[in-house]
């Protein structure tokens, strides 16, 4: 019974990933719902992403790691019951680097990061929706850059493995409890501090 259960599954997932409208309509349907719950978490919130920067709020850090912890867990279960595949890629500092700079440039700058953004120009924020511009077009040239940083910057330093438990050699079986609790520890160290 399982294993009918787990061929129905893939079939429906073959059929998702082949449907191009279905994907879009998945992808937008989650964008709304993902834009809801951060807006309902106060992170589509200036003010709370500015003292998130100020170290004097951790909702935007709770809000990361809780969606981390669900997330990793879920991917997992999904992963061993034959769900999903993962589809990763090699990183390397160079990227690393280039990306938390663009990122973090942005987020200083703005004080959005591109979800909470669109999040906030959902609940009608101006200024998030002037930022979503600058977004665009900051991609816009980073992808007209992108030929010249992928044979200069973006791949120095390529990391040793695609995921952690590849890293350590160690089964995600045993990773993703350790890492759950780490997780769950800080949070509740954050809770009990008063953040």
């Amino acid at each position: 019974m399982g294993s009918h259960s787990s061929e129905v599954a893939d079939m429906v997932f073959d059929e998702l990933r082949s449907n191009r409208k279905a994907q879009i309509l998945l992808g937008l349907i989650f964008g709304i719902i993902f834009g809801f719950l951060l807006q309902k978490g106060g992170v589509a919130s200036y003010d709370v992403i500015l003292d998130q920067l100020l170290l004097t709020d951790f909702t935007v850090v709770k809000i990361m790691m809780t969606a981390i912890l669900v997330g990793m867990i879920g991917i997992y279960i999904m992963k061993a019951a034959g769900l999903v595949h993962l589809h990763t890629k090699l990183g390397s500092v160079g990227a690393t680097i280039v990306g938390g700079l663009i990122f973090g440039a942005g987020f200083a700058v703005l004080g959005y990061c591109p979800g909470t953004a669109g999040a906030a120009v959902g609940s009608g924020a101006l200024d998030a929706l002037i930022g979503m511009i600058g977004i665009v077009i900051g991609a816009g040239i980073f992808a007209r850059l992108y030929p010249r940083l992928d044979r200069t910057i973006l791949n120095k330093g390529v990391f040793p493995a695609e995921t952690i438990p590849e890293l350590l050699g160690i089964r995600a079986a045993f990773i993703v409890p350790v890492v759950a609790v780490l997780i769950l520890g800080i949070l509740y160290l954050l809770q009990a501090i008063g953040f």
